[in-house]
């Protein structure tokens, strides 16, 4: 199961194989690596650009001066090789609900398929709710369907659709009740 502990406004989570925590400045190079790998049929405005922003001293940047990267998306460390693999958190997009944040999770591509961004979403559900939260939801591409199966395995339903454009997909909205 998973263990939450709050330093100050820090949160970290642990798991039998992960540790959900406050980002580090020396990892924004997988923040990047992520930036880098993203699917074609993801908006413009996250990847990369032609210019090649953001760079990694960019992200090193959001990494100091936005909180959202130590209370929101925190970075997903494999304890057993003491590496991270992505991110994984709540924040408030705005697009929700007042009070309603979103759950969001991106993992490097060469560890899809081993259940890592399944335990890392479990760990964040279980800290929302014993945060008091009653409700979050998710949104994903119809295309993303790796994503939406971690979103229906944690117990996530598709309540809208929203079409978005024809290259970039649909996206869904999902919530789950706590």
């Amino acid at each position: 199961m998973s263990a939450a502990v709050t330093a100050g406004r820090e949160v970290v989570l642990e798991t039998d194989r992960l540790l959900l925590r406050p980002w580090r400045l020396a990892e924004a190079v997988v923040q990047r690596e992520l930036w880098t790998e993203r699917d074609p049929r993801v908006p413009p405005h996250r990847r990369v650009d032609a210019d090649g922003h953001p760079t990694v001293a960019e992200l090193e940047d959001a990494i100091r001066t936005n909180p959202l990267w130590s209370t929101g998306l925190l970075a997903v460390e494999r304890k057993g090789a003491g590496d991270v693999i992505g991110y994984c958190g709540l924040v408030d997009s705005g697009r929700g609900p007042e009070g309603e944040p979103e759950l969001a999770f991106e993992l490097l591509r060469r560890v899809w398929g081993q259940g890592y961004a399944t335990e890392a979403a479990v760990a964040v559900l279980d800290w929302a709710r014993s945060s008091g939260r009653e409700r979050l939801w998710a949104t994903v591409w119809d295309w993303n369907t790796a994503s939406r199966r971690v979103l229906a395995k944690v117990g996530f339903t598709e309540t809208e659709r929203q079409e978005v454009h024809a290259i970039h997909g649909t996206t869904l909205f999902t919530t789950i009740r706590l």
